[in-house]
């Protein structure tokens, strides 16, 4: 089997029901139908280009595909990526490499986090490292290729590029190829750092605790950390993974991956090996920073000193290039192994996080959008008027019947191509009990909140839109002078 079939293997394994009919839902993985390709939005850019690129694709495709081939293309990626870096000879390591780095906890977990765009950007690291470390290529088809490289990243935005940054810096300091990576790296971010640089979002230090690694197993958060996984959320956690004997598993293979990169390094060291070394070592310090004091302090500092160290929150994102240290470490321990080795290290991953196929048993599916949301869409989409639609309940996520009662991002946030006013207060479930919430970014969405709390706040100025769940008596106060333009079972829409 080759690396390519491998990873079509994988991902029909994994998304089993996520690739039928409809959309697929979960927190951050939010696609509508007929998305606007110019949308006014405010806050961070963190959908910055990868929705303008999902709609430039659904301009000449169909919706569903659009998200069925991107979550599939992020295992292909990862898996003839990975493949890629092992040296074509040993076609059993290659299997080993791509099996593991399209299948691992932290692929897992961001996927049922919905975090689609970081994985296709981590999903073609590989590619990207590959580029960067080539050799007999002039300097201009080698900074092309490299760039070429880096589109997967570049589509995925701004957590994408960093932890590409923080992969391939290294690499390039090492191969004395400095000024092509960070040149390109800084190129290839600007469609999201101009608007970040100017938009003037805030960010609450109280999401260090909120978005801190945690425990996802019998081995704590530092054991959760060094098996890949230990996200903040644990909605996001795959079926039955605190279980023993998995989780020891998953750790083993780790630790055996790290041995086997040490292996590497003193048999055959590749041009990315220290640069990937120190990038992996780099990540996991990361990873550790917001989940144990006193580095919680020193980041809530850091944040409260300037917004811009913000990203450092989730730190297991950075979790990345350990990732394929391990997939290549492993491979290297393989080597031209007997095929029954072989095998079973291609099967080994699928073996310790089995609860991951079929849609992680069904955390993944696809569903259709009821009637009522592209009636609303087209009304408000073809009106003229200037004004911001201000969508209700006052919360970030949804969680529809229709969907299966899967939380989701509200989907009115990336459905108009008006400015949209929504709460991206984030409310998250503390370990020891109790909910935090971390301030939202927007400055307008903070504006608008403050004045729906307070009594008698005479009126929102620049709203035109109202968007509330169906049913008359839903209908809050303040808006009952308002005309309702389109009432259905499940949206009901008003005008001022």
């Amino acid at each position: 089997m080759s690396p390519l079939l491998l990873g079509v293997a994988l991902a029909v394994l994994a998304l089993g029901p996520a690739l039928g009919p409809g959309f697929v839902l979960r927190y951050d993985l939010l696609f509508v139908p007929n998305p606007p390709i110019f949308r006014d939005t405010g806050g961070f850019p963190r959908a910055v280009p990868s929705d303008a690129v999902v709609a430039v694709l659904s301009a000449v495709l169909p919706d569903e595909a659009v998200q069925k081939g991107l979550l599939i293309a992020i295992f292909v990626l990862a898996a003839t990526g990975a493949a890629a870096l092992v040296p074509g000879e040993r076609r059993a390591a290659r299997l080993v490499a791509a099996a593991f780095y399209a299948w691992n906890m932290y692929l897992a977990q961001r996927l049922l986090l919905g975090q689609w765009a970081l994985l296709l950007g981590v999903a073609g690291l590989p590619w990207a490292v590959r580029a960067l470390t080539g050799s007999g290529a002039g300097r201009v088809r080698a900074w092309g290729g490299f760039a070429l490289a880096l589109l997967p990243a570049a589509v995925g935005g701004f957590q994408a590029m960093l932890v590409s940054a923080l992969t391939l810096v290294p690499i390039a300091v090492t191969r004395r190829r400095v000024v092509m990576g960070v040149s390109t790296l800084v190129l290839l971010s600007l469609p999201w750092l101009v608007p970040a640089l100017g938009v003037g979002a805030v960010t609450d230090p109280a999401g260090v605790d909120a978005f801190a690694a945690r425990a996802d197993g019998p081995f704590g958060t530092f054991g959760s950390l060094l098996s890949l996984g230990g996200v903040w959320n644990a909605e996001a956690g795959v079926p039955g993974q605190d279980a023993w004997w998995p989780a020891t598993a998953r750790l083993l293979m780790v630790l055996a991956g790290i041995a086997g990169y040490v292996r590497l390094g003193r048999t055959d060291r590749p041009g990315w090996w220290t640069g990937l070394a120190v990038a992996a070592g780099t990540g996991f310090a990361i990873a550790c920073l917001g989940a144990f004091e006193p580095g919680r302090d020193v980041l809530k500092w850091a944040i409260g000193v300037w917004p811009g160290f913000g990203p450092l929150r989730d730190g297991q994102v950075y979790l990345a290039p350990l990732v394929l240290l391990t997939a290549l470490g492993l491979a290297g321990l393989v080597g031209t192994a007997a095929k029954t080795v072989a095998a079973v290290g291609v099967l080994a991953p699928v073996l310790v996080l089995p609860t991951f196929m079929l849609g992680a048993f069904g955390r993944l599916a696809a569903v259709e959008y009821p009637a009522d949301w592209p009636a609303v869409q087209r009304i408000v989409n073809a009106d003229p008027e200037p004004g911001a639609l201000l969508t209700l309940p006052w919360g970030a996520h949804r969680a529809f019947a229709w969907n299966g009662g899967r939380v989701v991002l509200d989907p009115a946030t990336k459905l108009f191509g008006r400015r949209v006013i929504w709460d991206d207060t984030l409310r998250v479930s503390l370990p020891g009990g109790g909910v935090l919430s971390v301030r939202g970014e927007d400055p307008l969405n903070r504006r608008t909140g403050d004045l729906l709390t307070a009594p008698g706040h005479g009126g929102l100025p620049g709203v035109r839109y109202v968007l509330m769940a169906g049913g008359e008596n839903q209908v809050p106060g303040e808006f009952r002078n308002w005309t309702s333009i389109y009432k259905g079972a499940d949206l009901q829409l008003l005008r001022r």
